[in-house]
């Protein structure tokens, strides 16, 4: 399996420290978007995170690591090895510390154990407010650091970033052809913020349509598997994956090309109920449902080991709400066809709204059905991409009033002029008649039900909508 070449030739800046000193909140500041969670409780980041950032005008990637804290948590222990292993396949590493605190033997350690791989290396101090504050940055020359590789920063505040981004640009590689510094006053301007103001958290980002590109979802409720997919599905171990539940906290994206398809995974933050969330998991679930928002597909995860729950059911109905397309996998599958039979009867009992969406049985452990999962994304990503032609439409349409006629409520005469599709992704129809209101939506099923005869819209949900001639207000139906 190949990942994207693009991101293998660009140079890699790891962050790396201890939770809470504000790794996350730098790397979204480098990045432009609020992709990490921000958070006072420590140990939010657990996953590494990677982003294609530019400094001014220099290309890179940000590996955002776990915080690392010395403990016997076997959450924290394997984040710790990870964050090592990212350090030293990094060009650059930016350890970053609290300046409101006294600097500790555990940050000198591990200081030193960075600095023996001869990278590029900087001390990040963090939390340096205001000009006072400056002084506590001759504690950190204790490190054995040079000055121009110490940077006393706050990222709150937008104060001494400019120097550091000044310093990383100097690193990178020179362009072959430099594109116009456009980013140095997002980046690198002298202008202070007030406590918790943020000028690039509320930004939205605008991506360009792209049929190769494909962005999927993985949601389910706590531990049901859905790291272990995802290392699955791309090869390696991308995410951390560990018994206890709730692991995953920030969703990590991961790109990769198959069949000429560039795939990006969220895994996603396993739910919980509602009322048991606490603490960081309310900051997950918002994540969730912002890539769900970001998303083209969902793969909804089950456990086959244990009963399904009403949890399930909800968490499913998220992906109804964003109108994705749709593939409900079982994990951890290890029974015969005529228990696969029973459960997928089970299913489709709770999940009546999900009715179009295929059922795959798969085991991340032993990588049974991985690739018919595969094919099966890209096939449903053909289908909820696809546009069927207006003359298709009326064929199809035509037929299905001949088998079963309009209605006439309270004695109202109906006529369907002609259907259309004005839109993809999920596939929106529109009925062009004369009493659009009238059309009583069991009538709109129908329809569905008829088109999906006729196409192939295997895991996508289907919209239509009825107006009149001329009118551009749309009123959508539930309908799919």
């Amino acid at each position: 399996m190949q990942v994207v070449n693009s991101r293998d030739e660009l140079k890699k800046i790891a962050l790396v420290g201890q939770p809470n000193v504000g790794k996350s909140s730098l790397f979204n500041r480098i990045a432009k978007q609020r992709i990490a969670i921000v958070s006072e409780q420590a140990g939010t980041t657990r996953d590494i995170r990677k982003h294609e950032v530019e400094i001014f005008d220099k290309k890179a990637l940000m590996l955002d690591t776990g915080g690392i804290d010395e403990t016997n948590d076997a959450i924290f222990s394997t984040v710790k090895r990870k964050a090592v292993e990212t350090a030293k396949e990094a060009d650059i590493i930016l350890f970053m510390v609290d300046g409101k605190k006294l600097p500790d033997d555990k940050d000198k350690e591990l200081f030193y154990e960075l600095q023996a791989l001869g990278k590029k290396l900087a001390l990040v101090v963090n939390k340096i407010d205001n000009d006072k504050e400056k002084e506590r940055l001759w504690d950190f020359f204790e490190f054995g650091i040079n000055d121009e590789n110490l940077f006393g920063i706050s990222v709150s505040h937008n104060r001494g970033t400019k120097d550091l981004f000044d310093w990383i640009y100097n690193i990178l590689p020179e362009l072959p052809e430099s594109e116009i510094i456009k980013n140095r006053e997002i980046l690198g301007d002298d202008k202070e913020y007030t406590e918790g103001e943020y000028p690039l958290e509320d930004e939205e980002v605008e991506e360009e349509i792209d049929d190769n590109n494909i962005k999927v979802a993985i949601i389910g409720r706590v531990n049901v598997g859905k790291s272990s997919i995802l290392n699955a599905l791309i090869g390696e171990e991308r995410s951390v994956v560990s018994p206890i539940a709730g692991t995953t906290i920030d969703p990590v994206d991961e790109s990769f090309e198959y069949k000429d398809k560039n795939i990006t995974f969220v895994d996603t933050a396993g739910l919980r109920r509602r009322g048991s969330i606490e603490g960081i998991e309310k900051f997950a679930l918002m994540r969730t449902k912002e890539m769900l928002q970001k998303a083209n597909l969902a793969l909804v995860v089950l456990d086959a080991s244990s009963e399904l729950v009403d949890l399930d059911e909800k968490i499913a109905g998220l992906v109804d709400e964003y109108g994705l397309g749709t593939i409900i996998v079982l994990n951890k599958w290890d029974e015969n066809m005529d228990t696969f039979q029973k459960i997928q009867e089970t299913i489709r009992s709770k999940f009546k709204f999900l009715y179009y969406a295929p059922i795959i049985a798969v085991s991340a452990k032993t990588g049974r059905s991985i690739d018919k999962l595969k094919d099966k994304l890209i096939e449903i990503h053909e289908n909820y991409s696809q546009r069927v032609s207006t003359s298709e439409l009326n064929r199809i349409i035509e037929h299905a009033l001949i088998r079963h006629a309009l209605p006439s409520p309270n004695g109202a005469y109906l006529r369907i002029y002609y259907t259309t599709q004005f839109e993809t992704k999920p596939p929106r129809i529109a009925l062009i008649m004369n009493k659009p209101n009238l059309l009583h939506f069991s009538y709109k099923r129908y329809l569905i039900n008829i088109l999906r005869e006729n196409l192939n819209f295997e895991g996508t949900p289907i919209h239509i909508l009825t107006r009149k001639k001329g009118q551009r207000e749309e009123e959508e139906d539930t309908a799919q």
